[in-house]
Parts: structure tokens; sequence; C-alpha cells
């Protein structure tokens, strides 16, 4: 796996509900029998089609959690190593993710980045 993934711990950190995976897969949330969290993806025991596999970074909480590790980034170091994780992530992982998600981190990681940088040339003055 990834840094960002052990950075994330998706297995053990996210809380996955029955509504959010029957939201994800575009299903009544009565088919879903019930969901186990495993180590690199989440397994989810249907009544109309047996199991399906769904990876971490197509659920919600992937990109909330992104997001979050963003912005918690205190300093441009910091925020650069992390989007370079970010990065390497999803160029292997490129058939997980959304199309939306990498212009919605870049969104957050600019946004950061002119945060750090106004921060910085604050202490400076």
């Amino acid at each position: 796996m990834t840094t960002l993934f052990n950075r994330l711990q998706p297995a053990q950190k996210f809380r996955i509900s029955i509504r959010d995976l029957a939201k994800l897969l575009k299903i009544p949330q009565h088919l879903i029998v019930r969901i186990e969290c495993w180590t690199y993806v989440v397994f989810v025991h249907r009544r109309d089609v047996g199991g399906q596999f769904i990876s971490y970074r197509k659920l919600e909480q992937w990109k909330n959690a992104v997001a979050c590790q963003i912005q918690k980034c205190s300093t441009v170091p910091q925020l650069q190593k992390l989007w370079r994780e970010i990065l390497v992530d999803y160029r292997k992982y490129k058939k997980q993710y959304e199309k939306s998600d990498r212009p919605f981190f870049r969104k957050i990681r600019l946004q950061r980045w002119d945060t750090l940088r106004q921060e910085l040339r604050r202490r400076r003055s």
C-alpha cells in the first residue's frame, strides 16, 4: 500500500454505514445484508448479487480524510510532502478514484498553500 493509505488507515478509522454504501452503489439499503471492513477493501454482502468489494478510495470518507490531512499541514514542506503522497496514490490507483477527486484535492491544497504563505509573510513583517 501507499504512504497515503498507511497515513489514513481507513480500516481502523473509517465508520462506514450501510446508508453510505447503498448511496455509493445506487441500491436500496435493504439489499445490503452486512458489511465487513477488511484491511484494504470493504466487503459488502448483498441479497441480490452475493458479495461485492469496494475500495476505500471510492468512499466519501476517503475524500474527506485526504482533505483533512491537507488542512492539517502546518508548513509548506509538510504540504508539499503530502501532495506528493497524494499524487503517487492517485497515479497508482487511478481507477479507484472518481474523476472529480483530483481537482477537489488540488483546490483544497491551493487554499492551504495560500493560507500558509500568508501566515509566513505576517511572521516576517
